[in-house]
């Protein structure tokens, strides 16, 4: 993909963004899981944790995802460029899931209005990071920085 820029000067930032959010997920999926602990797996009761509602198979995606999360900001290669893509998705195809089943019977993760405005931001954080920390070797980045820069001239 030729308009995704690839050795961003800004990628190291990019990747501790993301490192940060799979952080904050893992907490929050194990502050989850020590507080709703013997409740059923789909409680629809309200439990807060940081600030987010959650129940006990929330918390435990949670902590599954944050791992990875982090997995995917400690790789130096392209690996954590598709996972931080496939990460954002996710989190706003969620988010926007959850938030159309909030006040029905399907809402089975305890989504809160809270908690699927800080998963369309964790979604959007993620997607930019993911669009910004592609890796090539420089003369790759070289090829697509003239692309970039000549248009124009490309064409003809």
């Amino acid at each position: 993909m030729a308009h995704i820029p690839v050795n961003h000067p800004a990628r190291t930032l990019y990747r501790i963004f993301a490192g940060l959010v799979g952080a904050y997920i893992l907490l929050f999926g194990v502050v989850g899981i020590v507080v709703t602990l013997g409740e059923p797996l789909f409680a629809r009761n309200s439990t807060w944790v940081l600030g987010l509602r959650t129940n006990l198979a929330f918390a435990l995606v949670s902590v599954i995802f944050g791992i990875v999360l982090i997995i995917g900001a400690s790789r130096r290669g392209n690996l954590g460029h598709y996972m931080n893509l496939t990460a954002g998705a996710v989190f706003m195809v969620t988010g926007l899931a959850m938030m159309s089943v909030l006040q029905t019977s399907a809402n089975f993760l305890n989504f809160s209005m809270s908690t699927v405005v800080v998963s369309l931001l964790f979604g959007l954080l993620l997607l930019a990071t993911g669009l910004y920390d592609k890796i090539g070797t420089p003369e790759h980045a070289e090829e697509q920085r003239q692309r970039r820069n000549h248009p124009v001239a490309e064409g003809h």
